[in-house]
């Protein structure tokens, strides 16, 4: 295999993986000391949602890229004007997904010309 075609074909797909597990370390923050249990679990759970939302569009992305990179990208728009205000935030969290999304569309345009040019 060649690393070009290893490349395009698994770093998108690492690389959202990667992210929705790093926005599911942020449902951690849902145990603080004294809450009780329940009301933790449950904020647990609603806190993974846009990691089971990252990792969603990853499985669907897995044989359609450019799915990804749309999905990334439109991920990445909402959450930048959802909290504009926080530009820290939005560069720790759109940034990410900005990534993904130009990964995932590289992986798409490559394998394009590829069968382009083999057909």
């Amino acid at each position: 295999m060649k690393r070009t075609y290893f490349l395009q074909l698994w770093v998108p797909r690492i690389f959202g993986i990667g992210v929705g597990l790093f926005l599911g370390l942020f449902a951690l923050d849902a145990f603080e000391t004294g809450k009780p249990m329940g009301r933790a679990l449950v904020e647990f759970g609603i806190h993974l949602v846009p990691s089971a939302v990252i990792l969603a569009t990853v499985a669907l992305a897995w044989r359609r890229e450019w799915i990804g990179g749309v999905a990334f990208l439109a991920l990445a728009a909402a959450y930048a004007l959802s909290a504009r205000s926080r530009l820290d935030w939005v560069l720790a969290i759109s940034g990410p997904l900005l990534a993904g999304g130009a990964l995932f569309l590289w992986s798409w345009s490559r394998r394009r010309r590829q069968q382009f040019s083999a057909g």
